[in-house]
């Protein structure tokens, strides 16, 4: 098999990867707001939920938990098990594990705002929806920008753990080109395709995090 097949082999798994990517970005990060945020309620047993939910994702492997949500439907509920529940398993347990570190992330963030932000934001008349969404979550965002970029990168490379329940990803079909053309080369084609697409997602974070810095001369 030539070089330029394996490569569009690959970047067809790349697609997946890509697309497990977005949507676990597009599912998380307001997840992980929400999470954060319940996390802090003064309502005592909603944050105690919300507690221990954190502690079980970030606690457990997250191939255990695709393999949990993959195969209790089938087993617990005797729903049949066909590919769009892969998917959907995949995508589910994506969100849910990732909306966890990006909560406690985005709690360490909102409770580094001053709490003078929050009385002289009383004071003006905002509401609390107001209050965060106009003063606390942009400060927020500056503050957290290197921690989630840290998650964000570690994301793009978790993304191969969807072999483990039969999602033809990168990783998985990298591995089945490996036992076909008995070559190391398919392997390496994949992690330089992973390691271009993180060095581009660290330029884009270093640029908005430098966009970001007011008070950079």
């Amino acid at each position: 098999m030539s070089f330029e097949t394996m490569l569009q082999m690959l970047a067809g798994g790349f697609v997946t990867s890509l697309k497990i990517f977005v949507f676990t970005l597009a599912g998380a990060l307001p997840l992980g707001i929400l999470v954060a945020l319940a996390r802090m309620s003064k309502f005592k047993p909603l944050a105690w939920v919300m507690r221990i939910y954190i502690s079980i994702m970030r606690g457990t492997p997250l191939m255990l938990q695709m393999f949990a949500i993959y195969f209790v439907p089938y087993y617990v509920f005797g729903i049949p098990l066909n590919t769009d529940s892969k998917w959907v398993a995949t995508i589910v347990a994506f969100i849910i594990n990732y909306a966890a570190y990006f909560a406690e992330i985005f709690r360490s963030g909102i409770q580094s705002i001053p709490v003078g932000q929050y009385e002289a934001a009383d004071v003006l008349g905002y509401t609390p929806f107001q209050t965060y969404s106009m003063i606390v979550l942009p400060q927020v965002f500056k503050r957290i920008l290197p921690a989630m970029g840290n998650e964000i990168i570690t994301l793009v490379k978790d993304t191969s753990l969807a072999f483990s329940i039969g999602v033809a990803e990168m990783f998985s079909t990298a591995k089945a080109l490996v036992a076909s053309q008995v070559s190391m080369m398919p392997f390496v084609i994949a992690a330089a395709i992973y390691w271009v697409f993180n060095f581009v997602v660290e330029i884009i974070l270093g640029r908005i995090e430098k966009r970001l810095d007011y008070y950079h001369d």
